[in-house]
């Protein structure tokens, strides 16, 4: 069994470096060299891709940070958790439930569903 806080926890961390350098690294640490990352937005495969991903909702979204809400789950290689969006020590406008299987102790594939998206974003 995989741990799921600690996975969600590395994966919020990971979306909210904003130094190009350390999210590299968290990336290549985080996950697999050919992971997937799909949500009904977009979608990247492999190191740069993911990493382009999150380089593009940091620029979408200058100041918002990511923050996980209620208690990451799993079972077997699956983890799931729920997160939010928006300006720090607010609560997020964007909110959604995150998918992710593990292999290796590294991220496979991970699918976003957003729950909450105001019209505006």
């Amino acid at each position: 069994m995989t741990d799921a806080a600690i996975i969600a926890h590395r994966y919020i961390e990971l979306w909210n470096e904003t130094d190009l350098q350390r999210r590299k690294t968290l990336l290549v640490e985080l996950w697999n060299a050919n992971g997937t990352y799909l949500d009904p937005l977009m979608q990247g495969q492999g190191h740069d891709q993911i990493e382009a991903l999150i380089s593009g909702v940091q620029s979408q979204f200058p100041g918002f940070r990511f923050a996980l809400v209620g208690q990451p789950d799993g079972y077997g290689d699956q983890v799931r958790f729920s997160w939010q969006l928006g300006p720090e020590a607010s609560g997020g406008p964007i909110k959604g439930t995150d998918f992710a299987t593990i292999e290796n102790g590294r991220l496979k594939t991970a699918v976003g569903f957003l729950d909450q998206v105001p019209a505006a974003a």
